[in-house]
């Protein structure tokens, strides 16, 4: 499982097919790839992380908080392309990413904890669907985070 992190000031994304539009305020915009051999624990694992990475700044100016602590909010896109192979060729291979049934299942987890384990208001985009991701980064301040199946 791959995500991209961005510390944000406001974010939202737009379907235009189905007129989906969700956005939030200060937090997190996550670009999350599920790839194949992903399980629960990968999807706990990254919910975890996500709820605690300590990037925002605290009274001394550090990076000392995470958007639990400062009631922030989390929107998660899913992402199948950040699972490309651009090794060989000009043309990226996506034979890692996960099926689209065992990835929508793990985005939604992923979410779901967020949302009920962690407590963090999380919005999202819709799986599979051409979005527009629109987003002010906060720095800019961005990681990327994996965790591979063990």
């Amino acid at each position: 499982m791959i995500a991209v992190v961005q510390r944000v000031t406001e974010a939202g994304v737009d379907v235009e097919a189905t007129g989906y539009h969700a956005s939030i305020g200060s937090g997190l915009c996550v670009l999350l790839g599920v790839e194949q051999g992903d399980t629960e624990e990968e999807a706990r694992w990254m919910a975890g992380k996500l709820a605690r990475l300590r990037i925002f700044r605290d009274d001394q100016d550090k990076m000392n908080r995470s958007v639990t602590d400062v009631e922030g909010e989390l929107l998660l896109i899913s992402q199948f392309t950040l699972a490309g192979n651009c090794d060989k060729g000009n043309r990226p291979s996506f034979v890692r990413a996960a099926d689209p049934e065992q990835g929508e299942k793990l985005y939604d987890y992923v979410a779901a904890l967020l949302d009920k384990e962690h407590g963090l208001p999380t919005r999202t985009g819709q799986f599979g669907a051409m979005m527009k991701v629109s987003l002010t980064n906060d720095g800019p301040v961005t990681l990327i985070l994996s965790k591979r199946p063990v």
